[in-house]
């Protein structure tokens, strides 16, 4: 079945980068988008960023410019290169996996924290 596994999260300073990895099993990788999606304490969960099959990429405004999401088709994994990390960047982030239309079954990992401060 469809298996989603996080890594690279954890405590940094602002200013500081980490990058994320998602790999994926039991996947038709190239028929899936990929997403990073995260949830702050007290909010809800949003799309930070996106990047279909073909390589097409979207980003949420409050990380435009600073986080970069990437896939490797080859090894069934994503990635989100995260710098000049802001305080309000800590939260919990999934990554998700999109199955293309009609379907559109999503499927979800476990999720890697993130927090940054001082």
């Amino acid at each position: 079945q469809v298996q989603l596994v996080e890594s690279g999260g954890g405590l940094v300073q602002p200013g500081g980068s980490l990058r994320l990895s998602c790999a994926a099993s039991g996947v038709s990788f190239r028929n899936y988008d990929m997403g990073w999606y995260r949830q702050a304490p007290g909010k809800q969960r949003e799309l930070v960023a996106s990047i279909t099959g073909g390589g097409s990429t979207n980003y949420a405004d409050s990380v435009k410019g600073r986080f970069t999401i990437s896939r490797d088709n080859a090894k069934n994994t994503v990635y989100l290169q995260m710098n000049s990390l802001k305080p309000e960047d800590t939260a919990v982030y999934y990554c998700n996996a999109r199955r293309l239309p009609p379907s559109l079954r999503m499927y979800w990992g476990q999720g890697t924290q993130v927090t940054v401060s001082s």
